[in-house]
């Protein structure tokens, strides 16, 4: 394009030495030149804005004359006049009188940098906080098979907007597989696709409200989570005491509730496993009242003294809704559960499913089914299993090395254990001082909430670490706390 509106000889670089900032940033105004008449002012405003923000256009630039700009984007001159008078009005251009348009210095450009955000602690030599399963345990082969596989067969049309209830192969899967690993009566109509356990019970706190109900029990202790995503949805949390048996049914009973959420084959923190008895009258409490028994089985997979106890849901699909996810037995980042529920509640789910996000992305959703229909999902668990194990017993055994009289409490079973060490170790503030002092991240029970009448109970993961990683940590975290000892005895 040639310049038609230049005078006396001046270019669009004119005063800067060899390829100015101009000339190589001019050609972002030639889309808003191009805009339709109505919206090109806007645009050639937005456009040099934009070119000043990202630093395309840097402080003691100068710009060319309006007549030379308008003639080599060929708009009017009126036009770039304006763009230049709100630019400078707004800061981002200065002017004077005989002395040109300059890009002014109030700008100061911002180079995206995004960070990492995830919850990820660093600087520890050892870290026991629950809840994270040993990640370099994903089967990455397997999936990348499994991946390769499904995009091969999936027909274009799998590619639309899915079913928000979850692809079926998927829901078809799950259902076989829950029916056989965890006793559940799964019928796939009533299977949901979820992204984990956290979004099954916000689908399940919004019906819950928008049917009237405000408050939802929880256990006490347990996961700081489900209280949290409850307040969310609108519905108030109850606390609800345990028992050796798992929830206590009395003063659930006095609370006047129609909805509490448990977690019936190993309680979190405590490593309470509920009895038969107690899950009779928890099933009994929730007929009578004609209440809703929200079942979490984030871990029942993983059992090592026997085989897991079925789920809860399996003795009354209409008065359990169950749900659980692969965040530990693959990993937490695919977010992918499930969701089964009682026959009156589904459609109602299905469509607050749909207005929350329309459905789980497809391919994730495909190659979950097809490991589990070749089997690759049943060799994982056992996988993991086999190594959870192995590193409870690790555990149990540093523990009696370095922490002589404690006691491990709670079913063999999970991701955690709860260990009560002698009242010696105590109070509970100086250990966890001394530990975060050596680099050991820990939790006490009462971080979540349960009692600690004497010495110190500790909540400890153990998945995530390796049998070698685990006797580190825990002779590590005993020196740390005899040293001390040591020294409050020479003084």
């Amino acid at each position: 394009m040639t310049s038609s509106g230049t005078n006396h000889g001046e270019r669009p670089d004119a005063g800067l030495p060899g390829p100015a900032p101009w000339a190589a940033s001019w050609e972002l105004l030639l889309p808003a030149a191009a805009a339709a008449p109505r919206s090109r002012g806007r645009a050639l405003q937005a456009a040099l804005r934009e070119a000043v923000r990202s630093g395309r256009l840097p402080s003691g630039t100068r710009l060319p004359s309006s007549r030379a700009l308008a003639g080599d984007l060929g708009v009017s001159r009126g036009l770039v006049t304006e763009a230049y008078e709100q630019l400078t009005a707004e800061g981002y251009l200065r002017s004077g009188r005989g002395a040109g348009t300059w890009v002014g210095g109030a700008a100061r450009p911002v180079a995206p940098s995004p960070r990492d955000h995830a919850p990820r602690p660093a600087g520890l030599r050892a870290d026991f906080v629950p809840g994270t399963p040993d990640l370099s345990l994903f089967p990455r082969a397997a999936w990348t098979a499994a991946h390769r596989s499904v995009l091969d067969a999936l027909p274009h049309t799998a590619l639309g907007y899915p079913d928000p209830r979850g692809l079926p192969a998927l829901r078809a899967a799950l259902a076989a597989l829950l029916g056989r690993r965890r006793g559940v009566v799964a019928d796939p109509d009533r299977v949901i696709v979820v992204s984990g356990v956290a979004q099954a019970l916000t689908l399940l706190a919004g019906v819950l409200y928008a049917r009237g109900t405000r408050e939802v029990g929880v256990e006490d202790p347990g996961s700081p989570e489900h209280g949290a995503l409850f307040a969310a949805a609108g519905l108030g949390a109850v606390p609800l005491p345990l028992d050796g048996e798992g929830l206590a049914v009395e003063p659930l009973r006095r609370a006047e509730l129609r909805a509490v959420v448990t977690t019936p084959a190993h309680q979190f923190p405590t490593g309470i496993a509920c009895s038969a008895r107690r899950r009779a009258e928890l099933l009994d409490w929730a007929r009578r009242v004609d209440g809703l028994l929200i079942e979490d089985d984030y871990d029942g997979d993983f059992r090592y003294d026997r085989a897991p106890v079925g789920a809860l849901q399996g003795l009354d699909p209409e008065r359990v809704a169950y749900t659980g996810s692969v965040s530990k037995s693959l990993a937490p980042g695919l977010r992918l559960g499930w969701l089964l529920v009682p026959s009156s509640l589904v459609e109602e789910v299905v469509e607050r499913k749909r207005t929350m996000d329309l459905g789980n992305p497809v391919l994730d959703q495909a190659v979950l089914a097809r490991l589990v229909e070749r089997g690759d999902y049943d060799r994982q668990l056992r996988r993991c299993q086999r190594a959870y194990r192995e590193r409870r017993d690790a555990l149990v055994e540093a523990l009696a090395q370095h922490f002589p009289g404690t006691t491990v409490s709670g079913v063999a079973a999970g991701l955690h254990a709860v260990a009560a060490l002698p009242d010696r170790y105590g109070p509970p503030e100086r250990l966890l001082r001394r530990a975060a002092e050596a680099g050991v991240a820990i939790r006490s029970a009462a971080h979540y909430g349960a009692a600690e009448p004497g010495g110190v109970r500790l909540v400890l993961g153990y998945a995530h670490l390796s049998p070698a990683r685990i006797h580190e940590g825990i002779e590590r975290l005993a020196r740390a706390v005899h040293a001390e000892d040591g020294r409050a005895a020479d003084t």
